[in-house]
């Protein structure tokens, strides 16, 4: 009997499964919302661009372990390539350093998709009663993360619609980074540290800076330590040199792909 490379099949079968077909269309979303090649998903996943082809053409019929394989590498899970619906998460999570345009750019996309939106660090201030500031001053970065979490699943919950502007950290916590990546399309703002920078002073908040002359190294050194997390989102949009009203286009077009 003839092997078959990566323990795929092929047939009239194969090619009319419904459950290919979604992988295929939520494996070719996924890929050129990265905007990567075949050649560098199969760098990542350890599959063959040959039949990387066969599966984003939903003719691939993948083991269990060659697709968890290339789910890992896609930044997401098993389940959820598989899962009916799951191309439409109700959720739309913006993610980024703060200054990447998030409380900006939220507004906008949501009166693209006429739905709701939501900051969380303002979520999580009414719940408390205190100013974020206080909230770490009094009680630490711990209990905020665990009201991150809390807000986050009680939003979830909630199952509406709502375009939410996620805080900048939430990657630094695994359980609501993983909550957030099952539950949402994410989108990360992507920029340059400078653009980070002179967005947060324009906004008239000059604590970056004060008294702090290593603060610009400070923030490339967090933007470094974070990017590889940011790059799991399920959608990234550069937004240098651009308007917010432009990534808020790019976003929604991009979206749309997926629904």
């Amino acid at each position: 009997m003839q092997s078959r490379t990566d323990g795929a099949d092929s047939g009239s079968d194969v090619r009319t499964s419904p459950l290919l077909q979604r992988l295929a269309g939520r494996v070719r979303g996924l890929r050129h919302d990265r905007q990567w090649t075949r050649d560098e998903l199969s760098r990542r996943s350890g599959l063959s661009v040959r039949f990387l082809a066969r599966v984003e053409s939903g003719d691939g019929n993948i083991s269990i372990v060659r697709l968890e394989s290339l789910a890992r590498a896609l930044g997401t899970n098993p389940s959820d390539l598989l899962r009916p619906g799951n191309e439409t998460k109700r959720m739309i999570a913006l993610v980024g350093l703060r200054g990447a345009g998030k409380s900006t750019v939220g507004p906008l996309l949501s009166q693209r998709l006429d739905i709701p939106f939501l900051e969380m660090d303002t979520l999580i201030m009414e719940d408390s009663g205190l100013p974020l500031d206080q909230i770490f001053e009094l009680h630490g970065e711990r209990y905020y993360r665990r009201l991150e979490q809390e807000t986050l699943r009680r939003v979830l919950e909630d199952g509406k619609p709502v375009v939410l502007a996620a805080a900048g950290g939430v990657v630094n916590e695994p359980a609501s980074w993983d909550l957030l990546r099952s539950a949402a399309t994410v989108v990360w703002l992507r920029a340059r540290p400078e653009d980070h920078w002179s967005r947060v002073i324009a906004q008239g908040d000059r604590r970056p800076m004060a008294n702090n002359p290593a603060a610009m190294d400070e923030l490339r050194a967090m933007l470094a330590a974070r990017e590889a997390t940011y790059a799991q989102a399920g959608i990234t949009v550069d937004t240098t040199g651009c308007t917010p009203e432009e990534v808020a286009a790019a976003i929604a077009d991009r979206y749309g792909h997926l629904t």
